[in-house]
């Protein structure tokens, strides 16, 4: 077990290095000075000298991608020079030093993504740690209303087989699974929080924390969290519908079900004790591989109801070129993706020891 464990973080890292290169090449190749992006409009030939030799874009490319990689490692080597790029400041990141040979030192820390460009300097995991958090809580929401709301669509069109409700249901999980989100977002926006405002009480667009009425302080807004939870957990729950009835189908025409039947055990008792758990196995699969998709598709639901998440502020980074936010927000999916496939692999490896073997 120890040796698969150590297999896929192995390979794990790997991918995550493959991302970190496709990421800095994909986005420094634009024709744009990143030192004008900075800038902006307010730029002079000194001030533009200046900013390129900060951030070391006055380097050959090759150099500025070993320079990211150090950035991103959490062990790196540092200079002592203050005109280097790579220079220990203080306002840089926090830092454990581990050993210095002549003006160069060895040190641990944490991943340093850089800092924004158009946000006064502020440091791009600072941004994205404000923002992730009210991704993950939108996230979690979703897959939970699909993991509750497909087990149980799924298991009823299953019972029901081949009947009105199974074909409404089968209908209704398709057209879910076609819909792109953004377009769900924008129906559900416009009938729910404005046609229908009256009644359901909620708002076009919103976020988790809203400011009162005086400016003082902010307070959870849980309603707002009900219409882009639904609008992205829509094609979750399609296709949990669909494989727990498929499962659950197939399942159901094993001997063993046959014998409980032959027992006289309600329908109920059997899928209970004995058809559900056996049924899940590719639900959980489903599950698992969403919630990692959540994460990264919800940019466009975000932006429409204007939730302060990491996808709303890729879009925002994205109009104002903002390459730092928009690699640093792309590299952090990419981890969170990579992060939770081990987790999986490990858990399925755990359960099955033919994986293992493979």
């Amino acid at each position: 077990m120890l040796n698969y464990i150590l297999n896929k973080i192995f390979y794990a890292v790997l991918t995550l290095f493959g991302v970190i290169t496709v990421i800095f090449f994909l986005f420094n190749v634009l024709p744009d000075d990143p030192a004008r992006m900075m800038l902006d409009q307010r730029e002079d030939s000194e001030q533009l000298e200046s900013i390129r030799k900060k951030y070391g874009f006055d380097k050959p490319l090759s150099t500025q991608y070993l320079y990211y990689l150090n950035d991103l490692s959490p062990i790196s080597l540092h200079s002592k020079n203050e005109e280097d790029y790579t220079f220990l400041g203080k306002d840089k990141y926090s830092y454990a030093k581990l050993f210095s040979i002549e003006n160069t030192s060895m040190v641990l820390k944490f991943p340093y993504l850089r800092v924004s460009f158009q946000k006064n300097g502020k440091k791009v995991s600072d941004v994205i740690f404000e923002t992730l958090p009210n991704t993950i809580v939108l996230a979690v929401s979703a897959i939970s209303l699909a993991i509750v709301l497909g087990i149980f669509f799924g298991i009823l069109s299953a019972v029901y087989k081949d009947t009105f409700f199974d074909r409404f249901i089968s209908v209704v999980s398709t057209l879910g699974m076609s819909i792109p989100s953004f377009f769900s977002a924008i129906i559900a926006a416009y009938i729910f929080g404005f046609v229908l405002n009256e009644y359901t009480g909620l708002n076009m667009t919103g976020s988790l924390y809203e400011v009162d009425d005086f400016g003082e302080g902010s307070f959870i807004q849980l309603k707002n969290l009900i219409l882009p939870a639904f609008v992205l957990g829509i094609r979750p729950l399609a296709v949990i519908i669909q494989l727990m009835r498929n499962s659950l189908l197939e399942v159901m025409n094993q001997d063993y079900i046959r014998t409980a039947k032959a027992k006289g055990l309600s329908m109920v008792k059997i899928i209970q004790k004995h058809a559900l758990k056996n049924a899940m196995n590719p639900v959980v699969t489903a599950i698992s591989g969403w919630f990692a998709s959540l994460l990264a598709g919800a940019v466009f639901v975000e932006y429409i109801f204007n939730w302060n998440g990491l996808g709303k502020e890729i879009v925002t980074a994205l109009n104002m070129l903002d390459l730092p936010i928009i690699m640093g927000s792309v590299l952090i999916i990419a981890a969170m993706f990579i992060i939770i496939n081990i987790f999986v692999d490990i858990i399925y490896g755990w359960l099955d020891p033919r994986i293992r073997v493979k």
